[in-house]
């Protein structure tokens, strides 16, 4: 895998963000969130297909790719999409830009990055947290980007 934002690095978020609540509407933050300059290239993480664009809602301009192992990563708060449903990606490949889109208008432009399985991993289930029977259907990009 590669880190979604060209020229970012692990210091480019905060590696606590995931899972973090409250979280605004949204509740719990179940992905990160990874701060560039607006308009700075937005990659595939890995290869894989896009499956889906957006425009609207919380995530604002947003791509969702499906990658190796039926894992969905999700691209939103872009600037701007440059790519189309059904398109083949290598990784690596630009997607859109980071921006300020859907409910991270007026915040510090940034890439949301998160990553979902159709199949729950149930050693994720969290008791405690408020929607942790969703934990075990999202995996920490932090852990797979460094």
């Amino acid at each position: 895998m590669v880190i979604p934002v060209k020229g970012a690095t692990g210091k480019s978020w905060n590696e606590k963000s995931f899972w973090a609540y409250p979280w605004g509407s949204s509740i719990t933050h179940k992905g990160i969130d990874i701060f560039a300059e607006k308009g700075t290239d937005v990659i595939a993480a890995t290869k894989g297909i896009v499956v889906y664009t957006h425009e609207g809602g919380k995530g604002g301009k947003s791509v969702m790719v499906l990658g190796p192992k039926w894992r969905f990563h999700y691209y939103a708060h872009l600037d701007e999409i440059k790519t189309h449903i059904f398109k083949p990606l290598g990784s690596g490949a630009v997607i859109g830009t980071v921006g300020d889109s859907g409910n991270a208008k007026g915040k510090p432009p940034h890439l949301h990055y998160a990553i979902t399985s159709p199949f729950p991993y149930p050693h994720l289930y969290d008791e405690v947290s408020v929607q942790g029977w969703k934990r075990m259907f999202y995996l920490d990009p932090d852990i797979w980007l460094r």
